[in-house]
């Protein structure tokens, strides 16, 4: 009996020593409250998340091309192979084709003015709209 006495009064002081340790140390600040809140930024409004063409758009924008089109189907159906095939063979100028729209408009980045080259003979077969400086 005298041992579990002598066993508990050492182990009290002990667990108040550490206890107390633990509840002092708060990483050198003296504000506890605010170091476990977490710090707070300026609220400021997100940026508007672009999709589909809008995205496409700007992503063809950022490569800074002097002319930007816009090519679709007259019907207004996807593009297929052969309609991808007559805008590369006769628009040979331009840089890059970004498919947009669920594959029913194609935009195009090119440092080449179109109207120099062949945009009449695509406008026969497509819808062709001019996001130059839009």
């Amino acid at each position: 009996m005298l041992r579990k006495i002598l066993t508990l009064a050492m182990i009290i002081p002990a667990l108040l020593i550490a206890g107390a340790t633990l509840t002092s140390c708060n990483n050198g600040n003296t504000n506890t409250a605010s170091s476990n809140s977490p710090a707070t930024a300026p609220s400021s409004p997100a940026p508007t998340a672009r999709t589909g063409f809008e995205a496409d758009l700007d992503y063809v924008r950022k490569g800074q091309y002097t002319y930007v089109w816009v090519f679709s189907r007259k019907d207004g159906k996807p593009l297929d192979k052969n309609d991808a095939a007559y805008l590369r063979t006769n628009a040979p100028q331009v840089v890059d084709w970004v498919t947009t729209d669920e594959g029913k408009r194609v935009i195009a980045g090119t440092n080449f003015d179109l109207a120099k080259g062949n945009l009449e003979l695509l406008k026969k077969r497509f819808n062709a709209e001019d996001y130059t400086g839009k």
